[in-house]
């Protein structure tokens, strides 16, 4: 599935004019540092419309979209101003069947006090004729904090599609703060180097971001139990924000990775800098395509030869 990011719909909100909400938004919101909402982002709101999507119930859910002015969606079919098609779409899905809605916060980033950016992956389950079947839709929502109520005024969904198994582990919840702000990734490369130098370990580079479920499905496999030890015996690793493939550009430039091949994309580094191997035709962009063995071939094949 092409992931959804939030270049379109917050460049569509900012031109509609973010000033006329700030007015109006909670003046106690303040936006917090990534690492204060590393794995822990948790948003009520998002929780009671999901409540509402699994209930069916579509007076609630308009209610959580924004009428004046109208709430904009943007959907495979187009742009619309229609606020009554996103709750005509959610609801419609207990209809056909839904027993089972799993909502992933990829990405949130605070635009101003009162405004949140949200990059979704709701895994769905839909019940047919005694067998449940999995499935996927990517979405993305701004909300606005209004009078003291949230509602929705952006947003952006795929179609639904099965949702492919995967062999590696998924996140229960993934790390909204995994890739850091794009300004901070050459001080941490520069860190990690540093740190390689006096450990005799090498420094893994995974460009990627937090829009991007591949690359929270990688994170999740170098955390796991299985794969862990390997990692962090082996590696300092730096995740490199790409944004929107428009930043970072010179360090993907530097470290040799075609970022037209996708995401996430891995260099690996020796202590004193030098590139020492990088993924040049999208190997581990897709996370269906992989296995635990595939992840463990690449560390061992680059792990550093200590005592050689």
């Amino acid at each position: 599935m092409k992931p959804i990011r939030l270049a379109w719909i917050v460049a569509f909100f900012l031109c509609a004019g973010l000033g006329v909400f700030a007015q109006t938004a909670s003046q106690t919101a303040h936006a917090k540092k990534a690492s204060e909402i590393a794995s822990t982002f948790a948003f009520e709101p998002l929780d009671n419309w999901k409540a509402a999507v699994l209930a069916g119930d579509k007076t609630a859910l308009a209610n959580f979209y924004m009428t004046s002015p109208a709430a904009r969606a943007k959907t495979p079919q187009g742009k619309t101003k229609d606020p009554s098609e996103e709750p005509a779409f959610w609801s419609s899905l207990h209809g056909g069947g839904l027993t089972r809605l799993d909502v992933k916060v990829l990405e949130a980033k605070t635009l101003q006090p009162g405004v949140k950016a949200l990059v979704l992956r709701f895994e769905t389950g839909v019940k047919t004729g005694g067998e449940e079947k999995a499935g996927l839709i990517s979405g993305a929502q701004v909300w606005v904090q209004r009078l003291g109520e949230w509602k929705i005024v952006r947003t952006q969904r795929s179609d639904p599609m099965a949702k492919e198994f995967m062999r590696l582990p998924e996140p229960a919840k993934p790390n909204t703060a995994l890739y850091p702000d794009p300004d901070e990734v050459p001080a941490e490369i520069a860190s990690a180097l540093a740190a390689a130098s006096k450990d005799h370990k090498r420094v893994l580079l995974v460009f990627g971001g937090n829009w991007c479920y591949d690359c929270h499905v990688l994170d999740t496999t170098f955390r796991s139990k299985s794969i862990s030890p390997l990692v962090n015996a082996n590696y300092h690793v730096v995740h490199v924000n790409v944004g929107n493939y428009d930043k970072n550009l010179d360090l993907a430039k530097k470290y040799e990775i075609p970022l037209d091949k996708g995401v996430p994309s891995l260099a690996i580094l020796e202590a004193d800098g030098k590139l020492i191997v990088s993924q040049k035709k999208g190997e581990f962009e897709s996370a269906v395509r992989l296995g635990p063995e595939d992840v463990v071939e690449f560390l061992k094949k680059w792990k550093p030869q200590h005592g050689s």
